[in-house]
């Protein structure tokens, strides 16, 4: 297949595999939304304006022809204002990565630009109040290890505002925990770090889960700081595994106290300490 334009796919190929990764340090999983951006729209060019996937080029990139995208994936393929403001944005930022390869590609940059985004309804997140907040807290049984992890876990992501994955992620070598100071290291989205203090109440909880479920002679660095087991051996918690025991917790939460939203979950935890602060 002869190519009328080849270096946009060689432009979308880098942009793909080499700047958003090695450049920018995006995830694997916003590459794959950028990737899915692209097909998309060239999808567009070829069963709404007629061109054949040979034939598309950086010329086809114009106002009236992302527009016509947008619009497309939202009355066609049903997409909310929030997808279709993704997709923009991916589209976006090839025609950055399209100006600096080439100064004369600024234009379409400028052009793209200047689409505005699609307003999108704001999205309500219950935090939870002091007593929701404790009464939580006591649900777990913290004579059982799991029970005392989760527990652990719980505290921990409302002490440092984590996200989820952030802390299923976390290793034990992502703690130090020192006489003067303790920290925790979080990777998060973009795989960019971040160095969290962690109060001295937590920092006395976390050893003593590190007693009970990492002890010092089978204690491995790089270990998953939360974990679950099966079949005897040691694996990652998954986001599920938290969003099912908090869940499970809130439920039990509310019938003490109905204070406690009817649904909880964990970005709760991330927002009620956003929140506080903001009372303090």
């Amino acid at each position: 297949m002869r190519l009328k334009d080849e270096k946009f796919y060689k432009t979308v190929r880098d942009f793909l595999d080499i700047y958003l990764i090695k450049h920018r340090g995006y995830s694997l999983n916003t590459q794959k939304s950028y990737r899915e951006a692209i097909n998309l729209l060239l999808l567009y060019f070829k069963t709404e304006l007629g061109l054949e996937y040979a034939s598309i080029g950086f010329e086809d990139i114009t106002y009236s022809n992302i527009t016509g995208f947008l619009e497309w994936l939202s009355k066609s393929r049903g997409c909310s204002p929030a997808t279709v403001n993704l997709r923009l944005m991916a589209i976006r930022s090839f025609t950055k990565y399209a100006g600096i390869l080439d100064s004369g590609k600024i234009y379409m940059q400028v052009e793209v630009g200047n689409i505005s985004v699609r307003k999108t309804p704001g999205k309500v997140v219950e935090f939870l109040t002091a007593p929701a907040l404790e009464t939580l807290f006591e649900q777990p049984n913290r004579f059982k290890t799991n029970g005392y992890r989760d527990f652990c876990f719980m505290r921990l992501m409302y002490d440092t505002a984590a996200r989820c994955q952030e802390l299923v992620d976390a290793k034990i070598h992502d703690l130090s925990i020192r006489k003067t100071h303790a920290t925790i290291c979080l990777t998060g989205k973009g795989n960019k770090l971040r160095i969290v203090p962690i109060s001295p109440s937590v920092v006395e909880l976390l050893k003593t889960y590190l007693d009970k479920a990492h002890p010092t002679e089978q204690r491995q660095s790089d270990d998953y700081l939360f974990f679950t087991t099966h079949h005897g051996r040691k694996s990652r918690m998954s986001t599920d595994a938290v969003n099912l025991f908090m869940k499970k917790y809130g439920e039990m939460a509310r019938r003490a106290c109905p204070e406690v939203p009817e649904r909880v979950h964990p970005h709760q935890l991330r927002h009620s300490r956003a929140m506080h602060r903001s009372e303090e």
